[in-house]
């Protein structure tokens, strides 16, 4: 027999077994749906937000960006020393988001640049516990010459850690037991586990406030007596089992 028809039966020999691995190989990754069960699962917990925040907007206008920008930094700084001196401590501060850009007047259907805006949001936080300061902050915001953008009822981020864990093996849990049940239906076994996936983590923090232009005592007033309730935070997975 000619070598090159014995290399090319070789090379052919070797493509079949090749394919044979990896259709065997995918078959074990990816199971006949005819023996799988798809489910998801949904969980409910409830939680008490553990943290207040109050949001400050501090609106600055200059011929030059700069200009606009050294405005806003001296209102900032003032706000924050306020918050200082009323008992804040600097970790509770924090720059939630910065811009600069040009500032348009619309006349006549045309734009005409008027100079530049900086606009710069920052956040104090402290726990519920403390939340008799929330007059205290807004008066520091005020008398800085900031607004008050809106005031949550929030959860800490190791907080959202604890409650997330939990909600996800709730939802995990309650996945299970929609597939056995539909393997106990069948007469089947509930077989192993071939994939998941975490589809949605929901929490929502809690507005107390929002801006509506009311003076520092009317936002003062409207926060005075508030206080947190129980927050729904919800998760859901999707699973698929196979079937025995």
């Amino acid at each position: 027999m000619d070598n090159s028809v014995k290399i090319t039966g070789i090379i052919v020999l070797g493509l079949v077994v090749l394919g044979f691995l990896i259709s065997s190989s995918l078959n074990n990754l990816n199971p006949n749906p005819a023996n799988t069960v798809s489910v998801s699962g949904a969980a409910m917990i409830k939680a008490i937000p553990d943290v207040v925040s109050v949001y400050f907007s501090v609106d600055t206008k200059g011929e030059t960006s700069a200009e606009a920008t050294s405005k806003n930094a001296d209102i900032v700084n003032e706000l924050k020393q306020n918050l200082i001196a009323v008992g804040f401590s600097e970790d509770q501060i924090q720059t939630q988001d910065f811009n600069v850009y040009p500032d348009y007047n619309y006349v006549n259907g045309q734009s005409i640049q008027n100079g530049y805006k900086a606009t710069h949001t920052i956040v104090v936080r402290m726990p519920t516990s403390q939340s008799s300061k929330i007059g205290d902050s807004v008066d520091a915001g005020v008398k800085a010459g900031a607004g008050v953008s809106y005031i949550n009822f929030e959860l800490s981020q190791e907080k959202q850690n604890e409650y997330k864990a939990q909600a996800i093996k709730l939802a995990a849990q309650d996945a299970r037991i929609k597939a056995q049940s539909v393997a106990d239906g069948f007469n089947k076994n509930l077989g192993e586990l071939v994939s998941t996936s975490v589809n949605d983590f929901n929490y929502v923090p809690w507005l107390a406030y929002a801006s509506d232009g009311a003076s520092a005592s009317e936002v003062k007033r409207a926060t005075a007596d508030i206080n947190p309730s129980e927050q729904d935070i919800s998760a859901s997975v999707a699973a698929v089992y196979k079937l025995r």
